[in-house]
């Protein structure tokens, strides 16, 4: 946005420069038509060259004030240096003999030029400032502040709005365009479980939007990099990369390819599975049987946060609260399981038998 509005006031400007010049040629006669062309095809020329070498650039963070003033410094000094240049060139070669308004134009449209090229520059790259220049830094970039980009399925899941609430992460939340249109093309589906979930998308994307603690911004801007990549998942990493961001998913495939890409991923899964309880060999813990397991004489429980128990012994013991030691545990990006052995019934399955009895 502010490199947008700098653009537009340079336009503006060297639009004004040529015409207030061309405008002291012409008063001045028609003996000064060399200076009124030169002025006319430098200035032109100048502003062209100066778009094409700013759009060239490769795109970076966006600057800082301190950038705009340090450039505005570094190409007054150059054009400066420059101008002395260009007047010892005129005085030296008899061809160019340009007139005192001509020299100027040229030396002001070719400082405002410097300068715009100069603070674009720096704008852009202001992170490789420091090693080209010691000691000069314009904004110091932290891992904690740099934008989490969220995709679809962690829209969804929804777990990224308790995260936030928590305080736990600090950084803007980047919800590009066409992951939102991806979300809609989700709640209007005709598959009513896609339904269903692209409409609880939305509504936890709306309630992040309401909860002043939490930062959302919708980002419109149009990725050239990405203008050609077919796929959202593609269209994520492109995006993650070129604003120097981390990826928000709960996709697996998706994190491995943007892991591949080099780019930074903050997988929910990987962080709820870090967050959960350590089970360590010879330690009791009691669970209910839920169901029989795969191999003979086991039994399936469950923890509240979700973690399959495997108990040796459990299998006749379905419904009933066992008191087990753990034998190991596993862990895997799909999930934790813990495997253990029956001990004796728990405390709320004795009682209960003996009320039974």
């Amino acid at each position: 946005m502010l490199l947008n509005i700098f653009r537009a006031f340079f336009i503006i400007i060297i639009l004004s420069v040529l015409f207030v010049n061309i405008s002291s040629t012409e008063v001045a006669g028609e003996s000064d038509s060399r200076s009124f062309w030169a002025i006319v095809w430098v200035g032109v020329g100048l502003a062209v060259v100066t778009f094409l070498v700013d759009i060239l650039t490769p795109k970076g963070s966006l600057a800082a004030l301190a950038g705009v003033f340090f450039g505005l410094l570094v190409g007054v000094f150059i054009s400066w240096s420059l101008a002395q240049v260009f007047d010892m060139i005129n005085d030296i070669y008899p061809f160019f003999n340009l007139s005192e308004t001509a020299m100027q134009a040229i030396k002001l449209m070719m400082g405002i030029c410097i300068c715009f090229l100069i603070i674009s520059i720096v704008i852009r790259t202001k992170d490789d400032v420091r090693f080209v220049i010691p000691y000069v830094e314009f904004a110091r970039q932290s891992k904690a502040s740099r934008p989490l980009v969220l995709d679809t399925s962690v829209i969804i899941d929804g777990r990224i709005a308790d995260l936030c609430r928590s305080k736990l992460f600090d950084a803007p939340l980047v919800v590009p365009r066409f992951v939102l249109n991806e979300l809609q093309l989700v709640a209007d589906s005709s598959d009513k479980l896609k339904r269903n979930r692209g409409r609880r998308g939305l509504d936890i994307l709306k309630e992040m939007q309401s909860n002043t603690a939490i930062d959302v911004v919708i980002d419109d801007t149009p990725v050239l990099e990405a203008a050609d990549v077919k796929g959202v998942d593609q269209k994520l990493v492109v995006f993650t990369k070129n604003c120097g961001g981390r990826l928000a998913t709960t996709d697996y495939n998706l994190t491995k390819v943007a892991q591949v890409r080099q780019v930074d991923v903050v997988n929910i899964n990987d962080l709820a599975n870090s967050l959960k309880s350590i089970a360590l060999p010879g330690e009791t813990m009691e669970v209910k049987i839920i169901k029989s397991g795969e191999e003979a004489e086991q039994g399936i429980g469950y923890l509240d946060d979700g973690t399959m128990i495997v108990v040796e012994g459990g299998r006749n013991k379905i419904g009933q609260e066992l008191l087990i030691s753990i034998t190991s545990s596993m862990q895997t990006s799909a999930g934790k399981m813990i495997f253990g052995k029956f001990e004796g019934f728990a405390r709320k399955s004795n009682n209960n038998n003996r009320k039974m009895s």
